[in-house]
């Protein structure tokens, strides 16, 4: 039996001098025994504990999202890694392996442009984890590094630190997918020193500036990529397909050995004859998706001739399920239709109509109350057929509504215009809400593992919805000029992406399900806040003291989760 503790006061004198300690004590067994002691120090020590004196400095740093995306890299070990294939001679300042690992981990937390990093830096506490002068922190430093990697290093590494990410992390990679974007750059057309850059369909937009493609193998676990490609902006993605394919199953054998039991998809946008015979010829098994307009035969399957698919991981679809010789080879074929892809088409695609009619209608006015005695400019047949055209500009318009063009006796243009219901009806019924798959996989694969597969996109799709978010991971600011530098860029942020991407699908296997964007909000709000106080007397140093800021009880369990606690200075 035990009963309440009792604490006391007790004086040692040591060499002459005194020195307390804090007793306590309690009976148990009804016999008193010292539980713990706690030694105090001497009189003068005990004083200035008590009488603190104020602060004299205090230095907030953000800690959070720094020390997290830092502990991946760690896990990655990204410095080791980039300087065992771009090692430096002598003590040439910080390697290579450091200079990329900032520039990724900027990328993680706040993307800015080399000329902003030391000053992003020393608000960080990578000031301590990373420690780099000023001087090693400009522009010219930091492009210094990036000129010493060549494209057959940063192909080495990223394979390296893949391998590092599939057998540290157990990533699955039974399901991989690959995709290609491009993002839009500043670099002056009469720049001739990169090639990489150049003018295309932009996805984001801004087709009068150069792009630069960059194609992405990712897993369905965690959304990790594995591969990047860099490649001009204005090339095809058969032709890029076509490029990075050797590559692509070079990358799955290196980081499987189960390579067989890997299955890659695609978009029909790097379908040809050729793409599809290496594919045939590679490895790996595949999904892809076929041309709905080269397939008419399969479009024209109706809804009533479909199965419907398992509503718990597919509600709402159907699909029909035949062979046909696509590319000159066997193929399974799955022709689905998905109920609310239909609807969401169909109300695009009613809004698309209403809108092109107003502007039809409005312009059909307009010419009707032109007369031959107004002043000014008058209209011209061929003027009004551009007119025309840019109305009908968007898809399946043109198919949708027919024009015709008249001249009054004056020479004045009239415009009359109908709207094609039997096109409509055709439309509704072969095309919308429905998608052709096919696949090598042939029994062994159920219809609805192959739409799941295919319908897997998202996730590599997402990936680029994060490089070009302007808060975390953006691939942009872009200030380079030259191929090699431009490449140097693109790995880091597909490593800061890949890094992030962990960081998440760690938090999520531990129940803590958040986007990146909401992760990242929460983790870069903990600080490290120091506080220093005078130089004691009798003391030669300072005494400092460090904690985190107050944080909220999601940022205590994503801290406790993350084992951030470590890396608080003491």
């Amino acid at each position: 039996m035990t009963e309440l503790k009792m604490a006391s006061l007790t004086k040692k004198i040591v060499h002459g001098k005194p020195y307390y300690y804090l007793r306590e004590s309690q009976r148990v067994n009804g016999k008193p025994k010292i539980v713990r002691t706690i030694y105090l120090g001497s009189a003068e020590s005990i004083k200035e504990r008590l009488v603190r004196p104020k602060v004299e400095e205090i230095s907030i740093r953000e800690f959070g999202g720094s020390v997290a995306a830092y502990s991946i890299a760690e896990a990655l070990d990204v410095v080791a890694t980039v300087d065992r294939h771009v090692p430096k001679r002598g003590h040439q300042g910080p390697s290579v392996g450091q200079y990329l690992l900032l520039a990724a981990l900027n990328r993680c937390v706040a993307p800015t442009s080399k000329s902003q990093i030391g000053s992003w830096y020393e608000k960080t506490v990578l000031a301590r984890l990373l420690p780099l002068t000023a001087n090693q922190l400009t522009s010219q430093r930091f492009w210094d590094n990036m000129e010493r990697i060549s494209s057959d290093q940063v192909a080495a590494i990223e394979q390296e630190l893949a391998q590092n990410a599939v057998t540290r992390f157990g990533l699955d990679l039974n399901c991989l997918l690959f995709d290609a974007t491009n993002f839009f750059t500043f670099l002056d057309s009469f720049n001739q020193r990169a090639k990489l850059p150049q003018r295309g369909h932009a996805k984001q937009g801004h087709d009068n500036l150069r792009l630069l493609g960059l194609a992405v193998l990712a897993t369905t676990d965690g959304d990790v990529p594995l591969l990047h490609h860099t490649y001009a902006g204005n090339q095809h993605d058969s032709v890029m397909f076509h490029s990075v394919v050797d590559q692509l199953f070079a990358r799955c054998r290196a980081l499987s050995q189960e390579v067989d039991q890997i299955t890659l998809v695609f978009d029909k946008g790097n379908n040809s004859e050729v793409n599809l015979d290496l594919v045939e010829q590679g490895p790996v098994h595949f999904v892809g998706s076929l041309v709905p307009t080269q397939h008419e035969d399969l479009m024209a399957i109706q809804r009533q001739q479909m199965r419907r698919l398992d509503r718990s991981q597919l509600p709402a679809v159907w699909a029909y399920r035949t062979e046909k010789k696509v590319f000159d080879r066997n193929r399974t074929v799955l022709v689905t239709f998905n109920q609310q892809l239909f609807n969401a088409q169909q109300k695009t695609l009613t809004r698309e109509i209403n809108k092109r009619k107003r502007k039809l209608e409005k312009l059909q006015d307009k010419l009707q109350r032109t007369r031959p005695e107004d002043r000014g400019k008058k209209p011209t047949v061929a003027g009004i057929e551009n007119n025309v055209k840019e109305i009908l500009c968007g898809r399946h318009m043109k198919d949708l509504f027919s024009t015709q063009l008249t001249k009054t006796r004056e020479g004045l243009p009239r415009l009359r215009f109908q709207f094609r219901e039997a096109e409509y009806r055709k439309l509704k019924s072969m095309f919308m809400g429905k998608t052709i798959l096919f696949t090598d996989h042939g029994q062994d694969w159920s219809d609805e593992q192959i739409v799941l597969a295919y319908r897997a996109q998202h996730h590599v799709e997402a990936d680029f919805r994060r490089l070009k978010d302007p808060r975390y991971l953006s691939f942009r600011p872009t200030f380079h000029w030259t191929d090699q530098k431009l490449r140097v860029h693109a790995f880091y942020c597909v490593l800061a992406l890949m890094i992030l991407n962990l960081l998440r699908r760690k938090l999520a296997q531990s129940g803590i399900v958040l986007s990146i964007v909401e992760m990242m909000n929460q983790l870069t709000e903990i600080n490290e806040v120091t506080l220093l106080y005078p130089v004691p007397q009798r003391s030669k140093e300072p005494v400092v003291q460090t904690q985190l800021s107050k944080i909220n009880d999601r940022q205590k369990k994503l801290a406790s989760v993350l084992g951030l606690d470590r890396f608080l200075h003491n």
